[in-house]
């Protein structure tokens, strides 16, 4: 499968998602599904200066991504999939567009309404709710911010008295 991770980071592409996801997995592209961003070229041109040469930045609406992803599938390309928020995922999993494909939660920062889980990842109750409805769609989600860190399911994260050490 060339889709070989989705990820929600709030930042999009910068440094980690190049460097530490992508040379790891060995991407040819990263597709950026955010409605607001596929509408902004000058916005699209600063995102594309932070990759590689060798590394394609495809930016796609919701709507585009979920009518292309069967065909980036079969693409020879390897790449993943980059989103800025939780509920962008979950509309693509209502599309049934991330069907076999997990979730990773890369991303999130401190803003008003959020709650530290990791140093990384920060949820509101609605990033909360945006997460109980992906489990219901059987969507595998996790965290991770980096691909050497550990792996925490969806359960450890919805679960406050987890154990975060």
């Amino acid at each position: 499968m060339p889709i070989l991770l989705c990820r929600v980071d709030d930042r999009l592409i910068h440094g980690q998602v190049v460097v530490g996801w992508g040379a790891k997995l060995g991407i040819d592209y990263i597709a950026v599904v955010d409605d607001d961003l596929a509408a902004s070229e000058w916005e699209q041109e600063l995102y594309r200066a932070g990759l590689p040469d060798e590394v394609e930045a495809r930016f796609a609406t919701v709507d585009e991504a979920a009518d292309s992803i069967s065909a980036w599938k079969a693409d020879d390309s390897r790449g993943f999939i980059l989103t800025r928020d939780i509920g962008t995922m979950r509309r693509l999993a209502e599309r049934g567009a991330l069907a076999g494909i997990a979730v990773n939660l890369g991303g999130l920062h401190d803003a008003p309404g959020r709650d530290r889980v990791f140093p990384y990842l920060y949820l509101s109750d609605a990033d909360r709710e945006e997460l109980e409805r992906l489990r219901r769609l059987e969507v595998e989600v996790s965290a991770r911010d980096v691909p050497s860190a550990r792996k925490v399911g969806i359960d450890e994260l919805l679960d406050p008295g987890a154990d975060r050490s």
